[in-house]
């Protein structure tokens, strides 16, 4: 069985594997101790302070896998993106052009940079090993964090937004940085990317301000704009089953599109409910998969497993379940469908 919960001191070794085997783009899984050892001490904070309202606390979690002892996943979550540090993004902005005397008339799209001081709050850092990509554990690792959510609405923004990764080649290349960024910057796009974890002041000093005409790019730069990367592709359409949609919006760095969704209008959100553990079986349950959660904060535990729904009284869940999320009969618990579907 697997679980999802929150990163800890000890597993800082975990995150260096599996950030060595990232691809280029995953810039919130460096392959550095030091920032790794960062993230993890800025998601202890989080968890411990859980604010007032969202203000950028950062929760950064982890799948286990509790037979082999091993973490093989992450996911995170950050409550509000801008404030102390700016949200880059650019926005694709339509202008209709027209001359009567030529008998023109066309749409030209342009990049608008936009800095967001007070933004949504953001999922990001999904990255799930090689070995672990079997069965549910994709879908559990990226939902698991909107049962959080769910538990502590009040600590998150009304809407959420992911950034996905753009199209990047296999040696850490991207054509749009290529084409713009690089005629600002004077470095190369793994660079630029490994530098926005560490400060993002020089965007603020260096990037242009100026609307950036699209049909000035080369058409390989054109062409990827508000794609995905093809190791993307699962997640991005994971997520607009949930609901998200594109923003408009796309990375300032490799161009990879923006999505966001309100966040009581996502689908693990919406479909999610409270209930108790009425009954914990010795026996195997037949039933369709369901992400249950405790309703700890710290001790958040989340993982995908059949259940009994006894109306009006609880939820039936088998031992390994309830040993996994650390349960006992009467706990509360969050549950929701692993896919659309009213739990049954």
């Amino acid at each position: 069985m697997v679980i999802i919960r929150p990163v800890v001191s000890g597993d800082l070794e975990s995150l260096m594997e599996l950030a060595a085997q990232t691809s280029f783009g995953l810039t919130t899984l460096p392959h550095d101790r030091h920032l790794l050892k960062k993230r993890i001490q800025e998601s202890q904070r989080g968890f411990a302070r859980m604010a007032e309202k969202p203000g950028g606390e950062t929760y950064l979690f982890v799948l286990e896998d509790l037979e082999k002892k091993k973490v093989l996943g992450t996911a995170g979550i950050v409550s509000k993106v801008g404030g102390f540090e700016p949200f880059y993004a650019y926005r694709i902005v339509a202008n209709v052009i027209e001359s009567k005397t030529l008998k023109v008339r066309k749409e030209v799209r342009a990049l608008h940079l936009v800095e967001e001081h007070n933004g949504p709050s953001e999922i990001g850092s999904l990255f799930l090993a090689p070995e672990g990509r079997r069965g549910s554990n994709g879908r559990l690792l990226s939902l698991s964090r909107f049962m959080f959510i769910a538990d502590h609405r009040e600590f998150f923004d009304p809407v959420v937004l992911a950034e996905m990764r753009g199209v990047i080649d296999e040696k850490g290349g991207s054509v749009f940085w290529d084409a713009l960024g690089r005629h600002f910057f004077e470095i190369d796009f793994p660079k630029a990317d490994a530098l926005v974890m560490k400060d993002k002041q020089f965007i603020a000093d260096l990037m242009p301000k100026h609307p950036i005409y699209i049909p000035l790019l080369p058409r390989a730069a054109q062409d990827v704009i508000g794609r995905v990367h093809s190791e993307t592709v699962p997640a991005i359409k994971l997520l607009e089953s949930e609901g998200f949609a594109f923003t408009g919006m796309v990375d300032i760095f490799e161009s990879g599109p923006i999505v966001s969704c309100a966040t009581d209008e996502i689908r693990t959100v919406r479909e999610s409910l409270v209930s108790v553990v009425h009954k914990i079986s010795p026996k195997e349950i037949e039933s369709d998969l369901h992400i249950i959660s405790n309703t700890y904060t710290q001790g958040f535990r989340a993982t995908a497993a059949p259940l009994n729904l006894a109306p009006g009284k609880g939820i039936e869940i088998t031992r390994a379940t309830a040993q996994a999320l650390d349960l006992r009969k009467g706990d509360a618990v969050r549950i929701a469908p692993l896919r659309s579907g009213k739990p049954s």
